[in-house]
Formats: C-alpha cells, sequence, structure tokens
C-alpha cells in the first residue's frame, strides 16, 4: 500500500510539471500498472484519481486506448469507467459501454438518455442489459438499435418494453421476427406480435416457433370440436338458448350483466353463445376458452370486452371441473387479469377474429350445419 502510494505521488507530481509528452507516458505506465498488479479498493481508487487527472489532457485518440484497455480491466477504478462511458465520442465511449463490467446501470442509463444512437447501439450489444436500460433503448433508439438490443439474448425486457417493441415492429419485419424468436416473450406478447406480423414473417415464425404456435393454433385457429357442450351439441337447450339470446342482442339487451346472471346461474349455452355474439368469435372457440384448464384465452376475452374481475371470476367458476378453483389458483388469475391491458387484449381479440373468420366461421354460428339438420 505505502509503496502504490509513493508510485502514484511521484506520477502526480510529473503530472504537474511534465510535458504533454510526459503526461502521456505516465498515464500508460499508471495503466499498465494497474492492469498487471492486484491492489485493494483504495488503491485503486488512488490510480482511478491520478489517471483521470490524465485522461482529461489527451487527446480523442488516446482517450479511446485508455478505453479499449479499461474495458477488459476487471477492477477499472469507476470513475475512469464513468468518464469514459459519458464521452460524447463513440470511439471512446464505445469499449466501455459495450464491454466493461465495471459499469453501473445508472450511468448505462444516463447515457442511453442523453447521448446519441451509436451510443445506444453500443449499449445494446451487452452481454447483459437490464430492464431499466432497456425500457430506454426501445423508446429512444433507432431501427438498428432496437433490432440489437431485441437479437440480444442477455437483455431483459419490462412487460412495458415489451409493448413497445410490439408497436415498433408494426410494418418492420425484421425486428417483428427478432422479437419473435426471443425465449422469454410470453405468449400473450407473442399473439399480439403476429397478429400484427406480415404473413412472411408469421410462416418463419411457424417455422422457428412450432410449439409456440401449435398453442396458439390449438386453442385459437384449430379447434374441431373435440370439447361439446355440457349440454349436447344437438340437444334442444342449446336452440332455445341460441334463439333467446340471439334475440336479446338484436335488441340491444346483451351486455355483461347478461352474461354475469347466465354464468352464476350456470346456463353454459346462453354464456358461450352470449359471448360468442359480443365478442364476434365462432361459439366453438368460447366454448374451448371457458373450459380450457389454461385459463388465459378467457382472462384476455374480458379483459378485451371490459369485463369486471367479478364477471370474470363467474365465468372461470362456470368453466372450471364441478365449478371450483381453489383460493391460490384463483389469487393468481385475479393477479394475471389485472396485469392484461385492454389495448393488448383487444389487439389480440382481433387477431382471433381475423384468423377464425378467415377460415369462414361466423360467431354464434359455429353449430350452423346443425341448425339445419333441425
Amino acid at each position: 500500500m505505502d509503496g502504490a502510494k509513493t508510485l502514484l505521488q511521484d506520477l502526480d507530481d510529473a503530472i504537474a510539471r511534465g510535458t504533454d509528452e510526459s503526461r502521456a507516458k505516465a498515464l500508460w505506465h499508471a495503466t499498465d500498472l494497474l492492469i498487471t498488479g492486484r491492489y485493494v479498493d483504495d488503491e485503486i481508487s488512488m490510480f482511478g484519481e491520478v489517471i483521470g487527472r490524465l485522461a482529461d489532457e489527451i487527446e480523442v485518440a488516446a482517450r479511446a486506448q485508455l478505453s479499449e484497455l479499461m474495458a477488459g480491466c476487471d477492477h477499472a477504478p469507476l470513475n475512469v469507467i464513468e468518464k469514459l462511458a459519458l464521452d460524447d465520442e463513440i470511439a471512446v465511449a464505445g469499449p466501455v459501454l459495450r464491454d466493461s463490467n465495471r459499469i453501473g446501470e445508472k450511468v448505462l442509463v444516463e447515457s442511453a438518455m442523453t447521448k446519441g444512437q451509436a451510443h445506444l447501439l453500443a449499449i445494446s450489444q451487452r452481454e447483459e442489459i437490464g430492464e431499466a436500460v432497456t425500457d430506454v433503448l426501445v423508446k429512444r433508439g433507432n431501427q438498428e438499435v432496437v433490432t440489437s438490443v431485441a437479437r440480444n439474448e442477455g437483455a431483459r425486457f419490462s412487460g412495458s418494453g415489451l409493448l413497445h417493441m410490439v408497436r415498433r415492429a408494426e410494418g418492420d419485419s425484421i425486428l417483428a421476427e427478432q422479437l419473435g424468436l426471443r425465449k422469454d416473450v410470453p405468449r400473450h406478447i407473442f399473439q399480439q406480435l403476429i397478429s400484427k406480423a406480415s404473413e412472411d414473417v408469421r410462416r418463419r415464425l411457424e417455422t422457428e416457433r412450432p410449439e409456440m404456435m401449435s398453442q396458439i393454433q390449438s386453442s385459437v385457429t384449430e379447434v374441431t370440436g373435440d370439447l361439446q357442450s355440457k349440454f349436447g351439441p344437438s340437444s334442444r337447450s342449446y336452440f332455445v338458448a341460441k334463439r333467446v339470446v340471439t334475440t336479446q342482442y338484436r335488441q340491444g339487451n346483451l351486455n355483461q350483466d347478461s352474461i354475469s346472471n347466465y354464468a352464476r346461474q350456470h346456463r353454459f349455452d346462453e354464456v358461450q353463445i352470449g359471448l360468442s355474439l359480443l365478442s364476434s368469435l365462432p361459439v366453438d372457440v368460447i366454448e374451448r376458452a371457458l373450459m380450457d384448464r389454461n385459463r388465459e384465452m378467457i382472462l384476455v376475452l374480458c379483459k378485451a370486452l371490459d369485463f369486471s374481475w367479478d364477471t370474470t371470476m363467474s365465468l372461470l367458476f362456470l368453466g372450471a371441473k364441478d365449478h371450483l378453483i381453489t383460493a391460490r389458483e384463483l389469487h393468481d388469475n385475479e393477479r394475471d387479469f389485472n396485469r392484461l391491458k385492454i389495448e393488448t387484449s383487444r389487439s389480440i381479440l382481433k387477431f382471433y377474429q381475423s384468423r377464425k373468420n378467415s377460415a369462414g366461421a361466423d360467431p354464434a354460428t359455429g353449430r350452423q350445419a346443425e341448425l339445419q339438420v333441425h
């Protein structure tokens, strides 16, 4: 400790008395000593004071060289790292923004909020990026930046950050594909993404993410009627319910209260027909949503229709086995419901509508052939 202190004092004296050339030599000497030696925190801090003072005296090219050296140093002085990271010259800031493991999230956020696109691009290429940083990148970054951060497997996104990325992916097939390939994108976000993507992107994602696409299609686009109505597909009660609810809908009297009352009375046919009419989705899709053990689809549907949690809860109980739900499961469903955004849910609903309607199915007429028979 004393030896390092004496050496640094000598370097400090050289800075005060020396020429530009001697200062440069002192800088590289101090840097070499720092990189090759082992020091405690107080000694590293003293090196930081000396190197920081010398860095203020050198040209851009020399600062860029210093940045390259500091970026790979696991014990680089924090004050030097921060000074380099916030340099206006990307040649100087770039190496530490990309590679230094000594730079804190606060400095990364400051750089992302105040510097240019080249700085944002460097940050987007870091091995790991936290949510606070990606939130800024996806809002301020240009196309190259957001595509880079979407491709970065070490980047972590908040829910709002992902939604912002989905909005930016509209009309940008490259970004849409990169975002769709991420393994950490939740299914409801993935659904919204492909609902806005081009056919080419959808086809590529079907090839690259077959497990995700099959989950969506099994609950939305390939319902084959294997889950029949509790009262039977051809039962008279179904057609009576259809006539009553359709008349109610045409008169403008079908609403959330109607659905909630039907659900509490366990009138399954009336519920599925009513939801079909209100959502413009075929009855078989509504039936699957109500009875599927994965409750995500019914939660999205209720949020898209702007139903209350009480109404949503009554539908969850209606579709549950023996109309029973554990307290823990109910709590988890309420949490997931509250997290959903109406705008997001309606976007997903439009995707459901487009996929089913393109297949020729009409809302509330999923059993049209049966009506004709009877």
